[in-house]
């Protein structure tokens, strides 16, 4: 008998979602009676707003809804982005430059496909999203780390950019506010990095799924809005999870130039074709209606960003950059390691975090999962109560 054909090489190589999978296991450890606090999940831990969820109720009745619907979204809700594009990125564009995806995951993933070919190298400002690899991968293309450590705030500079840059270069991730760091880069230094772009014609996909969760008067300034020049090359990723609470609900979206957009909405009308209409109704819901629960949670967050900082940096060996977007913090966990803690002495920050949840029963998500060992990320998106005897086990167990 013929041996079976062997599965795909390409997928083989794609390693699961990190956080995920720490999230995964701390579920499971509750399910079976484990006291487990976990930071793991990039999730908020509020109820979507009852306005949002009336308007997908009001959806549900509607025979429209039940039918398929053109593949890169609703007209209305690509208009709605539109105007939250010019609103909050400071780009007037039409909504044909619109396509909505199910989730800021699927967005990424037809960004790259849309302007990578095979061999293209794609710069990747290092600690990065888990994902951001795995996709370059899929677009056939080579992420290149740029890492910026917590001495620069995890803010890769012009210089580092320029240094990592070949012939083969074709794409920059641009992430502000950043996960996994919640660092912000200044207007001034989004500026620079536009400008060196447009200079060396480079692709630019910014990760704007945090830009309205932003601290201390700080504001994410959309790369668009810094180098209006930048618009003919730059794809803008976006979505409702974070800043409404809907990241079950699966609804992203990408903004760019028509000619790009246009190979993404091809692709997604082959993919997934069009995202659900009641999930299209919510968000529509998100975008034009009242923002007083978002201005709740934000301020909600940024309570907690001050708490968890504020106690992390009471354990000896800790590093702690102050965060002003997103809902993580990033410490600098090296002080830790190489270290004797209750009989183990942990070289890595993957064997870091799994002490922490042997020991402490407490979930975080090791560097390793965005870039180089030394660090944990911790997101601060859960109960209050929950974050704090999270923090005072870790005290606990590095006394």
């Amino acid at each position: 008998m013929t041996e079976r054909a062997p599965l795909s090489r390409k997928l083989s190589a794609i390693a699961e979602s990190a956080t995920l999978k720490v999230d995964a296991k701390a579920k499971a450890l509750q399910a079976a009676g484990r006291p487990v606090i976990s930071y793991a999940a990039g999730e908020p831990d509020f109820s979507t707003p009852q306005s949002i969820v009336d308007a997908a109720a009001i959806a549900l009745r509607d025979p429209a809804n039940y039918r398929y619907t053109p593949a890169a979204g609703l007209p209305v809700l690509r208009e709605a982005i539109a105007a939250k594009t010019l609103r909050d990125s400071g780009l007037d564009v039409s909504p044909s430059q619109v396509v909505v995806t199910n989730g800021g995951k699927q967005a990424v993933y037809q960004a790259l496909q849309a302007v990578v070919n095979p061999g293209d190298e794609v710069l990747l400002p290092a600690p990065y999203w888990t994902t951001y690899p795995e996709a370059i991968a899929l677009a056939d293309g080579t992420p290149v780390e740029v890492f910026a450590g917590a001495d620069q705030e995890y803010k890769v500079t012009v210089e580092q950019l320029e240094a990592a840059r070949t012939e083969r270069t074709t794409a920059l991730m641009f992430v502000s506010p950043s996960n996994p760091t919640g660092a912000v880069y200044t207007p001034d230094e989004t500026r620079a990095i536009g400008e060196w772009a447009v200079e060396h014609g480079i692709w630019v996909i910014a990760d704007e799924i945090y830009q309205n969760l932003v601290y201390e008067g700080a504001r994410a300034v959309s790369i668009v809005e810094a180098v209006p020049a930048a618009a003919g090359q730059t794809i803008l990723v976006n979505g409702v999870a974070k800043s409404y609470a809907m990241t079950g609900w699966r609804l992203g979206w990408m903004v760019g130039p028509a000619d790009a957009i246009k190979l993404a909405a091809n692709l997604q009308s082959h993919l997934t074709s069009n995202v659900n209409n009641v999930a299209q109704r919510a968000a529509l819901a998100a975008l034009t209606g009242p923002q007083d629960d978002v201005e709740a949670f934000r301020v909600a967050f940024d309570r907690r960003r001050k708490l968890i900082v504020d106690e992390l940096s009471k354990i000896d060996g800790v590093t702690v950059p102050t965060p002003l977007g997103a809902f993580y913090v990033y410490p600098d966990v090296t002080g830790l390691l190489g270290r004797e803690w209750r009989g183990t002495t942990p070289t890595t920050s993957l064997e870091l975090a799994d002490l922490i949840l042997d020991e402490a029963e407490v979930a975080v998500v090791p560097g390793e999962a965005f870039g180089p060992s030394g660090y944990l990320r911790l997101s601060y998106a859960l109960g209050d109560d929950a974050l704090l005897e999270g923090v005072r086990r870790l005290q606990e167990l590095f006394a």
